[in-house]
C-alpha cells in the first residue's frame, strides 16, 4: 500500500525542496511537490488517538505506513477540492475559519498558557472550556440544494414517499461541494453555518427532514443524521 502511495505522489513532484520543520525530521513522501514529514504522520496518529502525545512512532511500522497512506489521501483530496474551487464555497470558508480558530486556541494553550499560569487559572480555564463545549453542539446533516422553491417542494414530496435522500442529492442538488457525496455536510456547529441553516436546525431531531427553506444559494432541504456535544 505504501509503495503504491509513494508512486502516486511522485507523479506530482515538481522538484521543490523544503527544510525539515524540526531537527531530525524525516521526509517520507511528496504530494504535488510538497514534502510529507514523519512528524506530519505522527501528528495525525496522535490526533486519531492511535498513539499518545510524545510516544514514538517507528517509520518502518505497519501503523506508520497506514497513517501515511491516510495523510497522502487527505492531501490529494484537498488538492482536488481546491482545483474544483470548493474552498471558495461560503460554507467551506466558514468551516475552515472555525477550524483555524480552534487550532490557534489549542496552540495558545500548549505553547503559552500551560507554562505561564497558576493552578487556579488553569482550573478556571478548564471550567470555561467545559461551558463552551456544552454550547458547541455538533450536528451532522445532509443537504439537497436546488434553484427554486417549486423544485424543493417536488423533492420534499419524493422524500415523503421514501425516496433516498442521498440519491436525490446526487441527482438534483446544485451544491458542488456536497452533491457527489450524497449531500453530506459532515459534523458542524450552527455558529459556522449561514443564519438560515442555524435557525432551521435549532430544534431539529435526528432523522428529521428540515425545509425546504431559502438560502443565499437557493432552496435547501436537510436531513439530520446526528447531534452530539
Amino acid at each position: 500500500m505504501l509503495s503504491a502511495s509513494l508512486m502516486l505522489v511522485a507523479c506530482g513532484d515538481r522538484g521543490g525542496t523544503e527544510g525539515a520543520p524540526q531537527a531530525g525530521d524525516t521526509a517520507v513522501a511528496k504530494v504535488d511537490g510538497k514534502t510529507v514529514w514523519a512528524s506530519d504522520v505522527k501528528r495525525e496518529a496522535v490526533a486519531q488517538g492511535l498513539i499518545g502525545e510524545g510516544e514514538p512512532l517507528d517509520i518502518s511500522s505497519d501503523l506508520f505506513r497506514r497513517v501515511l497512506d491516510e495523510v497522502i489521501d487527505q492531501k490529494l483530496l484537498a488538492a482536488e477540492a481546491v482545483e474544483r474551487k470548493l474552498d471558495k464555497d461560503p460554507i467551506a470558508q466558514k468551516r475552515l475559519a472555525a477550524a483555524r480558530e480552534r487550532i490557534l486556541g489549542d496552540m495558545l494553550v500548549e505553547n503559552v498558557v500551560s507554562g505561564a499560569v497558576n493552578d487556579n487559572a488553569i482550573r478556571g480555564l478548564y471550567q470555561e472550556q467545559l461551558k463552551l463545549a456544552k454550547q458547541s453542539e455538533e450536528i451532522k446533516a445532509r443537504q439537497i440544494l436546488v434553484a427554486t422553491e417549486a423544485e424543493a417542494q417536488a423533492i420534499e414530496k419524493l422524500l415523503a414517499t421514501g425516496a433516498s435522500f442521498e440519491a436525490l442529492a446526487m441527482e438534483r442538488s446544485i451544491d458542488a461541494a456536497t452533491r457527489f457525496n450524497g449531500g453530506d455536510l459532515g459534523h458542524f456547529t450552527t455558529d459556522v453555518m449561514p443564519e438560515a441553516y442555524a435557525a432551521n436546525l435549532k430544534t431539529a431531531k435526528v432523522g428529521d427532514i428540515v425545509g425546504p427553506f431559502q438560502t443565499e444559494g437557493g432552496w435547501a432541504i436537510l436531513k439530520v443524521e446526528d447531534r452530539r456535544m
